[in-house]
């Protein structure tokens, strides 16, 4: 039985039992701890944020009876029966036969980087995230997007926006097949807005990658979210569980990462899954060195425990169509302010498109970063900028700019209600009205690797 859809109400398909407290100060109390984090909101404390939308990763709320099967986890350092329980569940899901649980989707990363990449490979993927750039970088390869041309437009309607270019594609692994050792997809493509790719366009990416000759590995941490947008919007897959897409999606794949920290359901965890026995015992042995026993794989038995429920969970359509009515009831709301996002809206976040409502502030001023400190400033939001702070590099003493300046709303699970966006929505209607008043940043200090989480900057 479904909520009756026919109403305007977002009605969360749950109950809430446990609560805890808003903390709310005024904007002359936030500018005082900003100047103090250096204009990052990385380096701003939870309990000085009034709505933390840094990241869906980790944030979820879970369920009681996730937090039960917590209560009955068997803590055996080798072993465990959670982790016998975890891995059933992951395989029955991915159909995939050997499991490597990790602490989270970035120690995976770095599992497979470390073993797999030389100096001087490639990895293609529709858009590689952050931290999955980063450790491509860290061990001497390139990471090389391919996105569709439509997947770099915030203002395109195409519905399959984080598609990756099957044609570029091709021509690449064609080109660089010996500096390949995997090619990768991610779902949703999160760099561009937490937008689907298709089922028509994984199946695509998988016959291109078997004809090369390449192993393909699909980052999934929000596989869910990517098969119930098939469902909405692939024509002839209207009819099909989310359940049976999000298995046809993994078949196409000869392996997997994921941060179970987004469409896990729980605040810590990740793993590696494999259709066969590639790569297995470098991955273990590098997993004993750095994470612990391959049954553990840096994490309690709880979470193990916790996991194998979310990611049951996590296939109920209520709950789906819920998760993504959220963000297109935000994307709506931000529009009707004047405030321009990434169209159409993605599945876990709304992104702002910072290079159109602030168009007096060049990249190499960091519009999305402005705009993330006055959303701090105005209402006490905790957002992530996404364009040129994150992406943007200094190349032979040219500034290189990011394809897209993009401020990303990204929502916890199950933990902020529809009077919460409302009373948001509310306060935007002032910033939006002031917007050109917003000042441009300097960045005054950043690290070698993954700048945006403790770089400094000031307002000019």
């Amino acid at each position: 039985m479904k909520p009756d859809s026919s109403r305007k109400t977002i009605i969360e398909p749950f109950k809430i039992k446990v609560v805890e407290p808003l903390r709310f100060l005024n904007r002359e109390e936030r500018l005082s701890i900003l100047e103090k984090a250096g204009f990052n909101l990385f380096l701003v404390k939870a309990n000085d944020v009034t709505f933390d939308f840094l990241t869906d990763s980790g944030t979820t709320a879970m369920s009681a009876a996730q937090w039960g099967a917590m209560m009955v986890a068997d803590e055996s350092y080798a072993g465990s029966r959670s982790f016998e329980k975890f891995e059933k569940v992951v395989q029955n899901l991915t159909g995939y036969n050997y499991v490597i649980p990790t602490h989270q989707g970035r120690a995976a990363e770095k599992l497979l980087c470390s073993a797999l990449i030389k100096p001087g490979m490639k990895i293609p993927s529709n858009n590689h995230f952050d931290t999955t750039r980063a450790n491509i970088e860290q061990a001497g390869g390139e990471a090389v997007d391919l996105v569709i041309t439509e997947g770099r437009d915030p203002k395109n309607t195409h519905p399959f926006k984080g598609n990756i270019d099957i044609t570029r594609l091709d021509a690449f692994c064609k080109e660089f097949r010996s500096q390949i050792p995997f090619g990768m997809l991610t779902i949703t493509n999160n760099t561009g807005g937490g937008q689907p790719a298709s089922l028509e366009n994984i199946r695509g990416t998988s016959e291109v990658y078997r004809k090369n000759g390449i192993p393909f590995i699909m980052d999934v941490c929000r596989f869910a979210e990517n098969s119930f947008f098939i469902k909405q919007r692939e024509k002839g897959q209207e009819k099909k569980s989310v359940k049976e897409i999000v298995q046809e999606t993994f078949s196409l794949a000869d392996g997997c990462m994921m941060s179970a920290k987004k469409d896990g359901l729980v605040n810590i965890g990740g793993f590696i899954a494999l259709k066969k026995g590639l790569w297995l015992d470098q991955l273990r042995s590098l997993l004993i060195l750095t994470e612990g026993f391959p049954t553990y794989g840096g994490l309690a038995a709880r979470d193990l425990e916790a996991l194998a429920v979310g990611l049951e969970e996590v296939l109920d359509e209520n709950y789906l169509e819920y998760r993504l009515a959220v963000s297109r009831y935000m994307a709506e709301g931000l529009n009707k302010r004047g405030i321009p996002t990434v169209q159409p809206p993605g599945g876990h976040a709304v992104y702002i498109d910072a290079k159109s409502f602030l168009p007096n502030i060049p990249p190499e001023r960091f519009p999305g970063q402005a705009l993330v400190c006055e959303l701090y400033l105005a209402e006490g939001i905790r957002g992530c900028e996404i364009g040129s702070a994150m992406f943007g590099k200094t190349v032979g003493g040219k500034f290189q700019a990011s394809a897209m300046e993009l401020v990303r709303l990204a929502f916890p699970r199950r933990v902020y209600t529809q009077s919460h966006f409302d009373y948001i929505l509310e306060g935007l209607t002032e910033l939006a009205a002031r917007k050109s008043k917003i000042r441009g940043m300097e960045l005054v200090y950043e690290p070698p690797f993954l700048r945006h989480f403790t770089a400094r900057f000031e307002f000019l």
